[in-house]
Parts: structure tokens; sequence; C-alpha cells
């Protein structure tokens, strides 16, 4: 009897704590940090090309000015998972807001997406949201290697690691994680507390690229 009552109770306490993440999930404004996704575009725009995609986000990305890194997304996570579509229907997206983001985030489709997956998680109007993805790009040095590079580049995961946390004081290699496809390095993802400083993020690291060596194609001339 005593060990079923034991039992009971570890159940109890358990379904309390589900119970507790299940009231926080998907709720505005309760989360516990941010993910910074830098997308190396020459990836993105080199796979776009593969596939044989086309469209406005591609061309307005691919088909004008030359980017390096660009901001993918700044993204609330739980320690454990992470919330999206806090708000269905998302509150409408200000063209004007849109427009003015494009400097870091060129692809609008992209930045109405963003807002309706990820910024309505964020608790912040949408004024208030890009204005913080600003800050947190605003807050990260690029490595100067990455800026213009001209040839295509084979680098390590690792060596990219490096770069960041060397351009970055405060940045250690258990808050940036770099993913990659096939063969191509896709993104560098850099952990931030709510308040914009550098923070550890385990779950983030674990998905990080496991290749050896990865491929980053020039910056267009």
């Amino acid at each position: 009897m005593l060990c079923f009552l034991r039992i009971l109770f570890s159940f109890v306490l358990l379904a309390g704590a589900a119970s507790a993440q299940d009231r926080r999930q998907n709720a505005p404004g309760e989360f516990d940090f941010y993910v910074l996704s830098l997308s190396w575009s020459p990836s993105f725009c080199e796979a776009a090309s593969e596939r044989g995609r086309s469209g406005r986000s591609q061309d307005a990305q691919c088909g004008g000015r030359p980017f390096s890194f660009v901001v993918h997304g700044l993204w609330p996570q739980y320690e454990r998972g992470f919330p999206d579509y806090c708000q269905r229907p998302a509150p409408r997206l200000d063209r004007n807001i849109m427009t003015s983001m494009l400097d870091l985030m060129p692809a609008p489709g992209l930045i109405f997406n963003e807002w309706d997956k990820h910024g309505t998680c964020s608790g912040l109007s949408p004024r208030a949201y890009f204005e913080t993805i600003r800050k947190a790009r605003a807050a990260v040095k690029i490595p100067a290697g990455f800026l213009e590079l001209s040839a295509a580049k084979t680098v390590a995961p690792t060596e990219v690691e490096d770069a960041f946390i060397k351009a970055n004081p405060g940045l250690s290699n258990s808050a940036v994680s770099v993913i990659c496809d096939q063969k191509r390095l896709s993104e560098v993802r850099i952990c931030m507390s709510k308040d914009l400083q550098f923070r550890a993020c385990e779950e983030i690291d674990r998905r990080a690229c496991r290749r050896d060596s990865v491929v980053m194609p020039p910056v267009r001339n």
C-alpha cells in the first residue's frame, strides 16, 4: 500500500509539473531566452538556385545587393523546446515596419513570417519586437573574415564558432552553434537573455552541425 501511495504521489507531482508547462506553452512573453539566428545568405541563395526555387523573397535577397550574414530571426525559447504562433490570427504587421527591416532581413516574406511565428510569442508589440531584433543584431560583431568573402571557403564548424567568440567578448562556445545542410554552412545561432546578454543554451548547442567541414559560398560581387 505504501509503495502504491508513493507511486501515486510521484504521478501527481509529474502531472502538476506538466500542467504548469502546459499553462506556459505559447503564452506570449512567457519564455526563457532568445536565439538570434544569422543566416549565411550565399548558402541560402545557392541552395534556392539548386532547387529551382524563385519568388519575390528569393529575388529580394539574392538578386540585388550582395549580403553576407543576414538575420533569419530572433526566436523566443524555453529551456527545452520553443513557442510558436502564439496569437492566431497574428496582429497585422504594418508594412512600414517591414520595410524598415529590409537592411537586416532582406526578404519581405521572411519578415512577415517571423512576426507571425516568433514575434507573437515575444509579448512585445510589432515595433518593439523588431527594435529588439535590431538591438540583438547590433550586439553581435561579425568576424572580419566573413564580411567580404570573395571566394568559396571550406571551414570547420568549430573554426566559425571560434571566430565569433574571438570577435565578441563574453560569448562562449556554449552560447553559439553552427548549423549546416549536407555541404554548406547555413546559419550561426547565438543565445541571448531577454536583456540581450550572451548566455549558454545546451539544447541549441546539441543541434549544432557535426560535420568536420562545410563550405561557405562567396558573397556575390
